[in-house]
Order: C-alpha cells, then sequence, then structure tokens
C-alpha cells in the first residue's frame, strides 16, 4: 500500500510540473526578450518599440490579424541599409546566417536587423477580449492572417523595401527548386526590387557537394522573369565548405 501512496504521488508532481512548464510555455512574458533584443540596437525607444509592435495583435483574433496592422512597428524602426549589404535568402537559414554573424557589417539578413532581430525564432498571438500575449502553442498554426506570418510578410517587404545598391540572394542548390514560388523571397520580396533603385541582384547558389542544380536552373529562370527592366541578374555556383572558409577571412571581400 505504501508502495502504490508513493508511485501515485510522483505520478500527481510529475503531472503538476508538466502542468506548469505548458502554462509557463504559453504564459512567459514575450516583452522582456523584445526589450532585451531591441537595446541591442541604438537609438530606439524600446517602450515604445514594443507598444507599436503589440497593438498589432493584442485583443484580435489571432487568425485574422493583417499586414498593415504592423505599419506602425515598421514607422517606429525607420529601417534604412547602406547600399551593397541587403542578404536575402531562402532555404539557407543556417548557412547564410552563420555567414552574416561571421562577416558582420558586412551583410544583413532581415534577422540581422531591427525589423527581424527581435522576434526571430518566437510564436505570439492575442486573443479576442484579451490584453494578454498568449505564446507557443496557445496560438494558431501557419493560418492566413495568424500575427506571427503577417509579422514576417510586413517585415520582409520593409526589407526589401529598404534595398538599394547590388543585392544579394543565398539560394539552396541542394533542392530542385531553389527559387520557389511559394516562399516568401518570390512572393514578396523579389516583387518589391525596383530599379533604379536596385541595380543588381547575384544568386549565390549554395550547395553540400556535388548540387542538385544549377545557375540554369528553371525556377532561376523564372526568378529572372520576375526582376524589374534595368536589373542586372547574376548567378554563382558556391559550396558550403567555401562560404565557411570564407567567413572566417576578415574583411568583406566577395567569398563567390
Amino acid at each position: 500500500m505504501g508502495k502504490c501512496r508513493i508511485i501515485s504521488s510522483v505520478v500527481v508532481v510529475a503531472g503538476l510540473i508538466v502542468v506548469a512548464v505548458l502554462l509557463a510555455v504559453i504564459f512567459w512574458p514575450l516583452k522582456p526578450t523584445f526589450i532585451a533584443r531591441c537595446k541591442e540596437f541604438k537609438g530606439y525607444d524600446c517602450e515604445k518599440m514594443w507598444g507599436t509592435f503589440e497593438q498589432a495583435y493584442v485583443g484580435r483574433d489571432p487568425r485574422t490579424v493583417p499586414t498593415e496592422a504592423y505599419d506602425p512597428f515598421i514607422a517606429a524602426a525607420d529601417f534604412s541599409a547602406d547600399p551593397n549589404k541587403l542578404m536575402f535568402w531562402s532555404k539557407t537559414n543556417k548557412v547564410v546566417h552563420d555567414f552574416t554573424e561571421k562577416k558582420k557589417g558586412c551583410f544583413l539578413t532581415l534577422e540581422d536587423t531591427v525589423l527581424g532581430y527581435m522576434l526571430n525564432g518566437l510564436t505570439w498571438c492575442g486573443k479576442e477580449g484579451s490584453t494578454i500575449t498568449f505564446r507557443s502553442f496557445a496560438c494558431p498554426g501557419r493560418e492566413e492572417k495568424n500575427a506571427v506570418d503577417s509579422f514576417w510578410n510586413r517585415v520582409s517587404a520593409a526589407f526589401a523595401d529598404a534595398a538599394c545598391g547590388d543585392v544579394t540572394a543565398m539560394l539552396n542548390g541542394d533542392i530542385a527548386t531553389p527559387f520557389n514560388p511559394n516562399s516568401t523571397f518570390a512572393k514578396i520580396e523579389v516583387k518589391r526590387f525596383n530599379y533604379p533603385r536596385v541595380k543588381s541582384l547575384t544568386v549565390v547558389l549554395v550547395t553540400e557537394k556535388s548540387a542538385v542544380t544549377k545557375c540554369t536552373n528553371a525556377s532561376l529562370k523564372d526568378l529572372q522573369k520576375e526582376l524589374k527592366p534595368g536589373i542586372q541578374y547574376n548567378c554563382k555556383e558556391v559550396t558550403e565548405s567555401k562560404i565557411q572558409e570564407c567567413s572566417s577571412n576578415p574583411g568583406c571581400g566577395a567569398c563567390w
């Protein structure tokens, strides 16, 4: 009998721990993470930035947050970039961010900027009639106009609008369709490259060892067709090992 009671107690305690963890995941405040990350950028009123961010989704149906709800956040960020520094990407998350981390000041992805850094890797949403920010599985999945997808669509558009000079995109040469028409890069970013503000686009087609696709890939032909007249197009096939080797070298010299 004693053993049964001990086992029962253990089960109850374990259950309470699981519940506590789940509640922490749902209600763990987003604001401290946002503010801490914001403070890594100079010149921003981080409390104001938070206010413009949360007004987009707090109190709303989490499935009906339009992209324009984040317009005040974009205005508060007031993002601009030096020519030739913006790096776009699709299906190359790890390699591109390893590269920009080591080549700080040479290239910037969206996630390296004030537009994307504060929320990178996070999930959030609101609920109708509530002033709380919810987290993780308390929020809907990838449904139309959910708070997270609408945010990334809006900041992706703003990031593309800031592109000027020579623009770079790191795409995955280990898949059959490096320029996927359903990707954010295709649906939003490329369409906002305007000449003469953007003078050229260089695609860096990254492969591990032997390329599945090359610069002659049909999807990359489609990419060229999407570019506005006047924007020059270049494509370079580069191995991931070469990118890694080059990223360890000082300076901003070309790695392709």
